[in-house]
């Protein structure tokens, strides 16, 4: 990596928790480290283990994108990358497909595990903007979900944990993010927030926080979850990955799913197993349809490429009733049958 002056910008980064932390939220004073933010409109400002994946120098980072609507039809303005000693945030709208390419070996690469919360929409834009599939992710929204389902606590199928509430869950964290409602409503009176160029100190600063747990959330989760969490994590991670991506070669150039484990014992056949129905209330049918009917455009056009004779589908049914939305994926993978 070219050498470059200090950046001006710089933030907290907690440290890996200890073996006896257990449950204990997040020690402010005791366990964050100050690491600089680095704005990168030129691949050499990466690291040179990022650029250049390799299985002797494995590496985990946390992971996010930002932008305008952002999926296939929206712009990928910035795209944050978490790792213990600096936070990178690659401006996608200065350095363009030039530099989004350089990152493309590592963001498809199994020697680099990226740490994200609720990844389809970034992988989307990703693979549609740029061509890139992303790959090999831990998506906590998914780890959250099955530690639950793993510890007893049944939630429902349609409650997914918000970035937000994970953060204030003190098992994890246990602090509140208040700046992200106020980006939020900067978002809703300015769409184009991510658009403007200089990044302002709010910018930096929003960009940074939603990565910059990201590792320390992820060391606890795997302390959590047993070997049978894993596998579920790394297959719904894989399909969250590619869920609003069908084209119309049926993933054939996308990684396989990961086998099910010799050494796991399943206490139900794994051929159907139910990863997503979502049950939408009466008024509440906007936040599914997205803006402009984003969503409901991604599964109208994920819908064309529907073939039951691949041997890899995803399908979308969709089911209007009273103000009730039930989406369900369902995979087909061998003659295994997968209903997410």
């Amino acid at each position: 990596m070219a050498s470059s002056p200090p950046s001006p910008h710089q933030t907290h980064i907690p440290l890996p928790p200890d073996s006896d932390s257990g449950d204990k939220p997040l020690d402010h004073e005791a366990n964050l480290k100050l690491v600089p933010i680095h704005i990168v409109t030129d691949a050499s400002q990466l690291p040179a283990e990022f650029l250049e994946p390799s299985p002797q120098n494995q590496l985990v980072i946390g992971f996010d994108c930002e932008g305008v609507d952002l999926c296939r039809h929206g712009t990928l303005c910035i795209m944050q990358l978490a790792f213990s000693d600096a936070i990178y945030l690659v401006d996608a709208s200065q350095g363009g497909e030039m530099l989004m390419r350089a990152c493309k070996p590592a963001l498809e690469s199994t020697c680099i595990t990226k740490v994200v919360h609720d990844c389809k929409r970034d992988s989307e834009a990703l693979y549609f903007q740029f061509g890139i599939k992303l790959n090999n992710v831990v998506d906590t929204q998914i780890a959250y979900s099955l530690i639950e389902e793993q510890e007893g606590r049944r939630r429902s199928p349609d409650d997914y944990i918000s970035f937000v509430g994970l953060l204030a869950d003190p098992r994890y964290c246990g602090i509140s993010y208040l700046e992200k409602e106020e980006v939020r409503v900067l978002l809703r009176q300015d769409p184009k927030f991510w658009t403007y160029r200089p990044l302002s100190e709010l910018m930096v600063r929003a960009a940074a926080d939603d990565v910059r747990f990201l590792l320390y959330i992820y060391h606890k989760m795997m302390e959590k979850l047993n070997q049978r969490s894993l596998w579920y994590l790394a297959v719904r991670g894989a399909l969250y990955c590619r869920c609003f991506c069908i084209n119309d070669n049926d993933h054939a150039d996308w990684p396989s799913l990961p086998p099910i484990p010799e050494n796991i014992i399943m206490d139900h056949a794994p051929e159907e197993e139910i990863l997503s129905v979502l049950d939408v209330p009466p008024g509440k049918m906007g936040r599914v349809i997205g803006r402009k009917g984003v969503t409901i455009l991604s599964i109208k056009e994920s819908c064309k490429y529907f073939s039951l004779s691949s041997p890899l589908f995803i399908f979308f049914c969709s089911l209007f009733s009273f103000g009730s939305l039930h989406l369900m994926h369902v995979l087909q993978c061998g003659n295994s049958h997968w209903r997410c």
